[in-house]
Formats: C-alpha cells, sequence, structure tokens
C-alpha cells in the first residue's frame, strides 16, 4: 500500500526529519494522531482523521481519510464527504439521536437574582458541586430525538425537567446512548441521582425509552454498580459492561447479556477485566480487549444463548503492543487500533483464523524512521511477598551496557490503571529514554491484567506494599552495571503523584530528585475537596473522622504523605492544574510550600488553565522542557 505520508502534507520536511537522531519534546508534539470514525453501510470503506497538534495557533488541525477496509491507497477528503454510518440514526431511517445541555436547576446568582444580573455567585445546599474541571451551573446533558433530516436541534427531550445526565459527565458521549434494533426504544447510560447520594455513588444504569408511549424503564435496577457501554448483537440481544460494586470505579468489568429476558454474565468466571466489546457479525461471540501482562490483547467469548453450556473466554493476539480499540468486524478479520510504546495509533486488521496482523496506516512512518528509537524490554522482580512482578524497561537509543545511565522509576497512576504498551503524548518514555535516561516501569500492586486479586490489592493500602514494589523494581535494576546508583529519580502522576511524595520520605536516600504531577499529598484534604467522593471512600476506607475505622486511619495516618515530610531531604519538581478538581490545587500547593520551608530544592509548574491533564499544546511543550531542565539540573 502506499504510505499516508504521500497523502499528507503536514509532515515536517525530509531535511529537518533526517536532522533528527532522537525523539525530542517538539518531535513528539509533531507526532499526528489518529481517530476512526466508522464503515460506511457496505463495510467497505473506513474513514478516519488524523490532527496534528498546531503550536503556533495553541490548537490542533484536522484532516480526512477514507480507505478500502482491507488496505489499499488512502485518499484525502472533506470533511463533508465522510460517509460512515451513523449510529445515531435510528433503523428505519426516520430520526436521529443528539445530545445538548438543559437547564433545570437554579444555581448562579444571575439565575435567583434577575436584578442583579452583573452577579457571578453560585449557590449551593448539596453537594456535586463540581467534576473533574467544570462546576454545577444548573445545566444537565439529555438526550434529544428529532426527524432525521430536520436541520435545527430542536428536537425532544427523552429526560424532561430530569436533574440527570445523558451522556454521562464528565467524559460520556453519543456511545451512552443507541437504537433498538426496531427503531421503537432508545437506550441510554444515566447515573439518575443527587447531591450527596451523586457525588458518593456509581450507580449507573441503561435505561429504555419507547418513543409511542414516552416512557421509561430501568432495565439494569437490580445491579448497584456501573452498567456502561449498550449494543445490540445481530439477533437483537442486548449486551453491556458491568461493574456489581457501587462506589468501586475500577471492579471487575464484565460482559453481561440480555436476551428475551434472561440475563447472563459471560465473563464472571474469567480471571480479568473487559475495557471493550463488540458483538460478532453473526451474534454468536463478543470480541472484546483487556489487559493482560502489561499489554492490551484481543480476546472473544461465545455467547450461549438459550443452549446449557458456560460461555468460554480465549485470548486471541498476543506480542509487544496495546489493541486500543476494536473498530468493527470485515469477514474473517477484525478492524482495529494498536499502538506501542515507540509508537502512536496505526490502524490495523487482525486476521481471525491465523491471528495474524496487518498495518493498514502509518501516518508518522517518516518521523519514526528519522530517529532511533529506545529498546523495550520485559523483566520479572520477585516482590517481598514472593510475586512475580512485571517491570518494563525503557533502554535508551543506541544503548551501550558498557557505560552508566541516569536512571528513573515511573510511578504509574490511576490507581488502578494498566501500565501497558500505551503512547502518551506527556509520558512519554520513547522520549524520556532518547534524552538518555533508562525508565523503570513497575506493574506493582493495583495494576489489571494480572488477575482481579492483584488489581484489587491496593485498595486501602496506598502506602503499603505498593511501595515496596517500586523499591524492589528499582532495586532490582540498581544491580545492572549500566544502572547509575548515584542518579536515581522517581517521577509520577495522579497516584503516581502521591507516590513520589510518600517515597520522598522513606527512600533512604536511593533518590537524587523527584517529580510530582497533580499527586495527593494529603489525604484527609483531599477527601475534603475531591469531587468523586465514592473514590475515596473505597479507596481511603472511608472518611477522615471516623475513628473507629482501622483502614481509614490507617490511609489518614500512615499512609498519608504529609505526615512524612519531616524526611524529605531531595530536590522536588511539583505541578499542579489551577482546574484539577480529582486532585485540586492545594494538594500541589501544600507540598511546594511544604519543601520550601524546609529549604529543599523545590520549583512548582502551576497551569492555571489546565485540568488534571495538561491539553493545551504549548502547555505541553512547557511540560515537557521543564521536565527534563529540572531532571538535568538535578540528576
Amino acid at each position: 500500500m502506499k504510505n499516508i505520508f504521500l497523502f499528507i502534507g503536514l509532515l515536517l520536511t525530509t531535511n529537518l526529519l533526517t536532522a533528527q537522531q532522537t525523539m525530542t519534546p517538539e518531535l513528539l508534539w509533531q507526532v499526528e494522531r489518529l481517530s476512526v470514525m466508522g464503515l460506511d453501510s457496505e463495510g467497505t470503506t473506513l474513514y478516519f482523521a488524523v490532527n496534528t497538534p498546531n503550536i503556533e495557533k495553541n490548537s490542533y488541525d484536522y484532516t480526512y481519510f477514507k480507505m478500502p477496509v482491507n488496505g489499499g491507497d488512502i485518499i484525502e477528503i472533506k470533511k463533508e464527504d465522510v460517509a460512515a454510518v451513523d449510529k445515531n440514526v435510528s433503523g428505519d431511517g426516520m430520526y436521529k439521536l443528539f445530545h445538548k445541555d438543559v437547564h433545570i436547576e437554579n444555581i448562579k446568582g444571575t439565575d435567583n437574582y434577575k436584578n442583579l444580573d452583573k452577579s457571578d455567585v453560585y449557590i449551593y445546599s448539596d453537594l456535586d458541586i463540581r467534576h473533574w474541571d467544570t462546576w454545577s451551573d444548573g445545566g444537565f446533558s439529555h438526550v434529544f430525538y428529532k426527524k432525521a433530516d430536520a436541520e435545527d436541534n430542536a428536537g425532544i427531550d427523552i429526560m424532561p425537567n430530569e436533574p440527570y445526565h445523558s451522556p454521562q459527565q464528565p467524559f460520556g458521549g453519543d456511545e451512552d446512548y443507541i437504537w433498538s434494533p426496531d427503531s421503537k426504544n432508545i437506550y441510554y447510560v444515566s447515573k439518575k441521582l443527587q447531591g450527596k447520594a451523586y457525588a458518593n455513588s456509581t450507580n449507573s444504569d441503561i435505561y429504555k425509552y419507547n418513543l409511542a408511549s414516552k416512557t421509561t424503564e430501568n432495565i439494569t435496577n437490580d445491579n448497584e454498580g456501573y452498567d456502561t457501554s449498550p449494543a445490540f448483537s445481530t439477533h437483537g440481544a442486548l449486551a453491556w459492561l458491568q461493574m456489581k460494586t457501587d462506589g468501586y470505579e475500577s471492579d471487575k468489568n464484565d460482559i453481561v447479556v440480555l436476551d428475551n429476558g434472561i440475563k447472563q454474565n459471560l465473563t464472571q468466571q474469567w480471571d480479568g477485566t473487559v475495557r471493550s466489546f463488540i458483538w460478532s457479525n453473526d451474534g454468536n461471540h463478543a470480541y472484546f480487549t483487556a489487559p493482560v501482562d502489561g499489554t492490551i490483547q484481543i480476546f472473544k467469548v461465545n455467547y450461549p444463548g438459550k443452549k446449557r453450556m458456560a460461555p468460554v473466554v480465549k485470548q486471541l493476539s498476543e506480542g509487544q503492543f496495546d489493541v486500543t480499540s476494536i473498530i468493527a468486524q470485515k469477514d474473517n478479520t477484525l478492524v482495529v487500533t494498536r499502538t506501542d510504546m515507540n509508537h502512536a495509533a496505526d490502524i490495523y486488521s487482525f486476521n481471525l483464523k491465523d491471528h495474524n496482523f496487518k498495518q493498514l496506516t502509518n501516518i508518522n512512518k517518516d518521523l519514526y524512521d528519522s530517529v532511533d528509537l529506545p529498546k523495550v524490554e520485559q523483566r520479572y522482580v520477585t516482590t517481598t511477598d514472593g510475586k512475580q512482578m512485571l517491570v518494563w524497561v525503557i533502554l535508551p537509543p543506541n544503548f551501550d551496557a558498557s557505560k552508566k545511565y541516569p536512571t528513573l522509576l515511573y510511578a504509574q497512576g490511576g490507581p488502578q490503571s494498566p501500565l501497558t504498551q500505551f503512547y502518551s503524548y506527556r509520558w512519554n518514555f520513547q522520549l524520556m529514554a532518547s534524552q538518555g535516561y533508562i525508565v523503570v516501569a513497575p506493574n506493582r500492586r493495583g495494576m489489571p491484567g494480572h488477575g482481579v486479586e492483584w488489581n484489587e490489592d491496593i485498595s486501602k493500602d496506598w502506602g503499603g506494599q505498593v511501595m515496596d514494589d517500586y523499591l524492589s523494581a528499582i532495586d532490582e535494576l540498581a544491580k545492572e552495571p549500566y544502572v547509575d546508583n548515584d542518579r536515581l529519580g522517581a517521577v509520577g502522576a495522579s497516584f503516581g503523584g502521591y507516590s513520589v511524595f510518600y517515597l520522598a520520605g522513606i527512600h533512604n536516600n536511593r533518590f537524587k530528585t523527584f517529580i510530582s504531577h497533580d499527586g495527593v499529598f494529603d489525604t484527609r484534604s483531599m477527601y475534603g475537596t475531591t469531587e468523586e467522593l465514592f473514590f475515596v471512600n473505597h479507596d481511603f476506607g472511608g472518611t477522615y473522622w471516623d475513628i473507629n475505622n482501622e483502614a481509614a486511619q490507617k490511609t489518614y495516618n500512615e499512609f498519608n504523605p504529609i505526615t512524612k515530610v519531616s524526611e524529605w531531604n531531595t530536590p522536588i519538581l511539583i505541578i499542579q492544574g489551577g482546574k484539577d478538581y480529582r486532585v485540586p490545587i492545594e494538594q500541589g500547593l501544600s507540598a511546594y510550600q511544604a519543601a520550601q520551608m524546609l529549604d529543599i530544592k523545590s520549583k512548582l509548574l502551576y497551569f492555571p488553565e489546565e485540568n488534571h491533564w495538561i491539553l493545551n499544546p504549548q502547555n505541553a511543550l512547557v511540560w515537557q522542557h521543564e521536565f527534563f531542565k529540572w531532571l538535568k539540573d538535578t540528576l
């Protein structure tokens, strides 16, 4: 096939690219990013977009393409020429689904005092006052339907006057609503709780709205945890993802099927957790992705239907990569996207017979061909409790084992998010290694992909075994002659940032420098200011004022980084987003102020308009340059 760069005029000139020998922050932010838009109605043409960071404009530029679903020439098209099937149009072609915000509650001063139109006050009398990076203002996202050929967005609200969100907040989109095959019903996801109940619960449900009667039925009322991602098979069976435990956002995620009034959990007996799924074309299987052993792979599970047989889960793919999405099935192949630590997402086909992949796009080929790539190794380390722990080791390009290299312990966030072959535009191992650092990235306790028990072991034990896991990983790698034991650093964000703060008080002079991004510094004030209380209720074990709760008191005292600040003695860079309401601003500011008062070399990066992430291209470049400048100065 022709490489996609022949069709895109957005890459750097060849001279500039060939002049670069290693990945740099500037090159990383010229990596093009692919997103799939879907197939046409015949299932023969695939549409996708490529977005490129525009540093000068501080935004992103989009280009649109189509290609044969099994590979071939890639053609640039206009956005209006994208002819992917619109799942939001009903099967009979009469109606179209969409969502928009509806004002339900009077929260602002201008809502309550019409004569005070310059007031900017918000008035609350219950919780759920803000979420992720947005304050609650009385508006709620609602699902609507309208005539398919209607040009306006008037439509009919299927949740009239209901103070609930669908799609879910803060990240839900049109994947949260679908049509029934007969076009008579709309199925949508919502967490129909308010105030303190909303903040303390993960109990989202799937609702069935009937167009004729305009009545709504909760079809997952018997489950107390998350119910998400509804999808119908070709036979009309409804499947969705389900977590059982209310308040536990990282519970085992299963595929549940409802067919003719009978519910069946297809993955209940399998020791893993599902990330996403699609039905097979014949409706007899579900294909899904799941983390396993530091990667994300393709699995399938059969749907027995009325047959008296247990579902069987089978892993189909294997290799040192992540399958980040399954787009569709075409005959005997799946169309998927794939990444690894050295490559951003591209489209592949996966043959269901021989289990081989075929790469269909290569959108950053010129860029990656121009740089020397790091080597990624898989190691296993024995933990203090005798378990085998996977550790990813990323070696600098042109690695020379006779030399000594500064080495970074990377602490993953979550805390229960997989550390796999992902490609990040901030915590990018390729970039770190290309600046001359060895990266040690352990799949410590709390990560999915190593069984449900391993995943759950971190809850209520943030400062326990997981810290031993970190130290076991870095101590084992420190035995290698090419690791400079006088130049070890620890870096991480979110729970990884908490890990850095905690390690700073217990590391016994192992590390020479630390970097913490949006990390939890004081578990008590974290409980008092974070917005999703269900998370801290579960992972911390409860409230800080419950003095009889042993697990909670351990979190707020022994496992609280702020209680170990007197042991801090190592330079630390602290990064904080001003609109981070998950790990709010006082966490970073308190840690920085403590470091300053202790006369420890420290620096604060404050991003007033960023949330838990750094999304603005120019801010992202500042982040990268300050990150490596700090390491150069202190390591």
